[in-house]
């Protein structure tokens, strides 16, 4: 019996080819989004973790590498914060005078991972990359499963991200005052995005390929 083919990832399709060396670069040409996303950022005075766009450009990261480099690429951003460059989003304390920070100046934060409140949620990036870029080589980010697979892989953010922070101060229903209640709002429209944004892509990319 023939087996099916499993189908491309969007980058696949939009940038054609194959080898480690262009895969490496798309791994750090992803990261480097998600760096620059983690400048997006909004303070809030009350918990140590500030709603940043990280996790849509995890999700998008994710939903176009597909599992293994997506999960290399949010791996590599974990690696290069942790080795003292600074990629993680800005702490609370540094953009103290200021409500929201878009890009610049650069913020950003560099630590080891057990030393930031939000640690666990960068752990949950890889996890979440290699999620839903796991379901999109399944054809669920240009139908209507997208929408299932982000709500999956934002699951994947929370659960070490929450535990994390629970540990960190101390008490789990703080980590949830801390760390999910004040980031369900901005995380359903960010899930809005990622879900609409990929299929509108394919479309354009298949629109493109029969004209």
């Amino acid at each position: 019996m023939q087996a099916t083919a499993r189908p491309i990832t969007f980058i696949d399709s939009v940038v054609p080819g194959s080898g480690l060396l262009r895969d490496a670069l798309l791994v750090i040409a992803f990261s480097l989004i998600v760096v620059l996303f983690a400048q997006i950022a909004i303070r809030l005075p009350f918990t140590p973790v500030p709603i940043t766009g990280q996790t849509l450009a995890v999700l998008l990261t994710g939903g176009a590498l597909g599992a293994n480099r997506g999960a290399a690429s949010l791996g590599l951003y974990a690696i290069a914060g942790s080795l003292g460059l600074t990629v993680f989003a800005p702490s609370t304390a540094s953009l103290e005078g200021s409500l929201v920070h878009f890009v610049l100046p650069w913020e950003g934060t560099s630590a080891a991972l057990w030393d930031l409140a939000s640690g666990g949620y960068i752990v949950g990036f890889i996890a979440a990359a290699y999620a839903v870029g796991r379901l999109a080589e399944r054809g669920w980010d240009r139908g209507s499963k997208v929408l299932l697979a982000m709500l999956l892989a934002n699951l994947l953010i929370y659960i070490p991200g929450l535990l994390w922070l629970a540990y960190k101060v101390d008490s789990f229903d703080k980590a949830l005052v801390y760390g999910l209640y004040p980031f369900i709002a901005g995380d359903l429209i960010k899930l809005y995005i990622a879900s609409t944004t990929l299929p509108a892509a394919w479309t354009l990319v298949n629109k493109f390929k029969r004209s």
